[in-house]
């Protein structure tokens, strides 16, 4: 056993005198989202979509936005890819007559709300719009839908398996690889073991990831506009009459929520009116240091037909006391005793 304060050298990871990463060996993280950001721009930035079959033009316009997170971490050379990101892009369109008259000009945009590693293996949920709603708009729309969003979806499994590859240092893991390999040696600099635990706690975190934790997913309607369930779930006082439980809800992104009578709690990660909820949940009887991710997406195919997509990532299979029922009981909760409560209490059922 090695004296107090000196460690174990087994156990003990000596950093270089040159500073290489022997083998990607050490845990390396490169932030990807810029590089997300080009890539996207690049891929769906004036894209043609119809030139001229039946009568229809269609062209993407340019990728207004890209958020969320996106990375790339290295251990012992295997890639683990991780990303959480949203995509906004604008097209436009035109529709002529059979002598080449211009009927209609109209923009419109396509949103993809959720593009993550943990759903690497599906297509995202592809949402288009157009400004213009008349007769000839509704044309262009759904063309953009049959023609352009087999493209887009066909750009984003692109990102995805350049992702699995590495994204941004693909190019450098593929020199490393062809490098001859050196016989010299240089002297080791003294252990750093706080900046070593740094990295195995990061390690732990992505991994956790992807073994113990489950995604929940689930679509539901209902008989409103988006606009009032998008109310519901943001109110502290309609949450405290449909769950008869205190509840205390900020509206602010950024604003904590706490419902349920404080068994859940979690941070606003996002809001758009009508239109999405982004939060982090967490159950008082989770394990320390475990945060879910909760996204809501609100559909209005028709005026008061509203479609709700929920997806709650990172859920852990077994709570703090080793009961490995949390994700039936979290699937279970938001079924009875939040959805279908609206429906009961606010007279919204289909």
């Amino acid at each position: 056993m090695a004296k107090y304060g000196e460690g174990d050298k087994r156990w003990i990871v000596e950093e270089r005198a040159d500073g290489a990463n022997v083998h990607n060996w050490h845990w390396a993280e490169t932030d990807c989202l810029p590089w997300s950001k080009t890539f996207f721009t690049k891929s769906l930035s004036d894209l043609p979509i119809l030139t001229g079959e039946g009568n229809l033009y269609i062209k993407t316009k340019k990728v207004d936005k890209v958020d969320g997170e996106a990375y790339v971490n290295i251990r012992k050379g295997k890639i683990i890819p991780g990303y959480e990101i949203s995509l906004n892009l604008s097209w436009e369109g035109e529709a002529k007559d059979g002598e080449g008259k211009t009927l209609l000009k109209a923009e419109g945009n396509v949103e993809i709300p959720y593009i993550a590693d943990e759903n690497a293996d599906e297509d995202p949920e592809v949402k288009v719009t157009v400004k213009d709603e008349g007769p000839i708009g509704k044309t262009l729309k759904e063309a953009m839908l049959a023609k352009g969003k087999p493209l887009v979806l066909e750009k984003v499994r692109e990102y995805v398996k350049a992702m699995a590859k590495g994204g941004p240092v693909k190019d450098e893991l593929e020199a490393k690889k062809l490098a001859p390999k050196s016989n010299s040696s240089s002297n080791s600099s003294s252990a750093v073991v706080s900046k070593e635990k740094v990295e195995m706690k990061k390690e732990a975190k992505k991994e956790a990831r992807k073994e113990g934790f489950k995604t929940i997913t689930m679509s539901e309607k209902f008989n409103c506009r988006a606009k009032d369930m998008f109310e519901i779930l943001m109110d502290e006082n309609r949450w405290k009459g449909f769950t008869q439980s205190n509840a205390r809800i900020s509206k602010e992104v950024g604003g904590q929520f706490s419902i349920f009578d404080g068994s859940v709690t979690g941070i606003n990660l996002e809001l758009q009116e009508g239109k999405l909820i982004a939060q982090t949940w967490r159950f008082g009887s989770w394990p320390d240091g475990i945060d879910s991710k909760v996204r809501l997406v609100f559909d209005e195919p028709e005026p008061g037909v509203t479609i709700i997509k929920l997806t709650h990532s990172d859920v852990p299979e077994e709570d703090r006391y080793g009961n490995a029922t949390v994700v039936e009981n979290t699937e279970r909760g938001w079924r009875d005793l939040i959805f279908n409560r609206i429906r009961a209490v606010f007279g919204f059922g289909i």
